[in-house]
């Protein structure tokens, strides 16, 4: 046996050719422009699973108010009802005072950012000192007698 003798078992498969005339006609098959459209182009299979898993809207997220600002630090709410349940009268009410109540967590070990807000009734006389407090619940904690400062 020579080298030119040489035939092979199996029958040569080649490609078909698209977008060359014929009757497949205008973008032959391969879609429009770009990447896929090119010839040669075969695109490995992890890359693809990797492009699938993509968002096809990338943007903030689904409240750009919360997503955008992450990074801002929150104060805890706490109403007016919670002081009146977990004080004593006359008892100065700050973060740590708060924290050593139960009635906030404490963030990182340290007191967290405080407002008090002004839902619920209050009849004790409280001094609030380093909080936030809104309006309606600074009107009531006044009322009964108490300060903030």
């Amino acid at each position: 046996m020579q080298l030119h003798e040489l035939q092979s078992t199996t029958p040569r498969k080649v490609a078909k050719r698209v977008g060359r005339g014929g009757k497949r006609g205008k973008m032959s098959g391969a879609g429009h422009k770009g990447q896929t459209a090119r010839t040669g182009n075969s695109t490995r299979p992890e890359m693809r699973d990797f492009i699938k898993k993509l968002p096809k809207l990338r943007g903030h997220g689904k409240n750009r108010a919360r997503t955008v600002n992450a990074e801002k630090v929150r104060p805890v709410v706490v109403n007016v009802s919670a002081l009146e349940a977990s004080f004593e009268v006359g008892a100065t009410v700050t973060p740590k005072t708060l924290v050593s109540a139960g009635v906030v967590t404490a963030v990182a070990r340290r007191a967290p950012m405080v407002k008090i807000l002004g839902n619920g009734e209050i009849k004790k006389k409280l001094v609030v000192e380093n909080c936030q407090v809104s309006q309606s619940a600074k009107t009531k904690i006044e009322a009964a007698g108490g300060s903030v400062k």
